[in-house]
This record gives structure tokens, sequence and C-alpha cells, in this order.
């Protein structure tokens, strides 16, 4: 029991910061961030860092793209999920390179440079991955979809574009609402994708089925903002 109440503390945390982002977002990413985010995720018995964790980059990502310095809080609250949660040595290549996207997004965003340099992980796995396979991990890696930024796991999206776009539909279909919300997320920097997809459409269909869930409709605004090119 005490498991699931620690389980259901550290959800509502994201579910907290999930919607805070969201609200940036949509706001221009210029809103009072750090004012409604670190303070929503410490008030869950100090489970922030876990709670950023979980988010990784995308907890920064209105300043990403704004082109804005986060607050002393929310950059301290972002350097501490970093340094407290580095992956095992037997980690996931996902766990890997959400942890690679966290550093570089620090690096970019910290007055210091600070997060050091660290080299990609491996992506081979990622390039033999069927369709399905592909669309799955690249949703869970949907923090990695920004405009301009090159990495490993970026190439092979451009390179799969009709693969992303026949698990978007399949997530649909699945009502694998957060799938299909960060499948979305790529193909909305994507080229080729095809008109017939009816992205737009699409995601709103996503996030009117999700009913409010925090982390699709982050998902659905990134990719908006994204698709629309609206980056400052």
């Amino acid at each position: 029991m005490e498991q699931s109440g620690t389980s259901s503390l550290l959800k509502g945390a994201v579910q907290d910061l999930a919607t805070g982002v969201a609200s940036a977002l949509s706001s221009g990413g210029h809103g009072p961030v750090s004012g409604d985010l670190a303070p929503a995720a410490a008030g869950a018995d100090g489970f922030a860092p876990a709670a950023v964790r979980v988010l990784g980059a995308d907890f920064l990502l209105p300043h990403v793209l704004a082109g804005t310095r986060p607050g002393a809080a929310e950059l301290a609250l972002f350097r501490q999920a970093v340094e407290a949660y580095p992956p095992r040595a037997d980690a996931a290549p996902t766990v890997l390179w959400s942890h690679w996207a966290m550093r570089r997004t620090l690096r970019g965003l910290a007055p210091d440079g600070a997060g050091g340099t660290t080299a990609e992980p491996r992506a081979d796995w990622l390039e033999l991955a069927d369709w399905r396979t592909l669309t799955h991990q690249l949703s869970v890696l949907a923090s990695l979809a920004l405009p301009g930024a090159d990495c490993a796991v970026a190439r092979v999206a451009r390179n799969r574009t009709l693969d992303l776009a026949r698990g978007f539909v399949r997530a649909v279909r699945r009502r694998d609402w957060l799938q299909a919300a960060g499948a979305g997320r790529w193909l909305s920097l994507l080229d080729g994708v095809p008109d017939t997809l009816g992205l737009p459409a699409g995601l709103d269909f996503i996030e009117l089925m999700a009913d409010g869930d925090p982390q699709v409709g982050l998902q659905v605004r990134a990719a908006r903002r994204l698709a629309t090119g609206a980056l400052v």
C-alpha cells in the first residue's frame, strides 16, 4: 500500500508539471513557468526531481522554443533531476537517450554551461526496428523532436516518415493517445508526411479523446507549435 501511495503521489506530481508545461506552450512559452511548475511538484511530498525526470527535457520545452532563460528555481530543479537519476549500466536505450536529451537541454539553457559533454547513445536498435516498434520508441523519445536539433534518433525519424505515419494511425485506432500524440509531434517536424493523414485534425481528435490527460496535452500542444513554426 505504501508503494501504491508513492506511485500516486509521483503520478500526481507529473500531471501537475505536464499541465503547467502545456499551459506555457499554449501561451507562447512566455508564461510564468517556474511559478507554476516547481511549487506544484514540490508540494507532492518532495517528488519534484522524480517528476521532472519523468517529463525529461520537456520540462523546459517552453523555454527551448521561446528562446527564454529558465528561472533559477526551474533550472536548479532540472539540474537536480539530471544529477539524481543517472541511467543505470543496464538501462534501456530510451532511458539513455532521455537522459542525454536532458543534459543537452541543460547545456543549452544553463548560464554556466552545466551538463557536461556526453556522446550520443547508440541508435542502431532503432534503425532496425519494425514500424510498430519504431512508433512506440519514438513516442517515448518525443522530447527529442525539436526544430533544427540533430541527433541519431532524429535522423532515423526523418528517414522513416511513412512508417511513423502508419504507426500514428495504428496508435489512434488502438486508442493509445499518448503514443499517438508523441508520434504526431515527430510528424509535425518531418517532410513527406502524406496530406491524407490529416495530422492537424488527428491531433485535435487525440486531444479530445484523451479527456484532459496532461501528458497527451503537452505533446499535442508541442506538435501544434512545431507544425506552425511558432517558436517565439
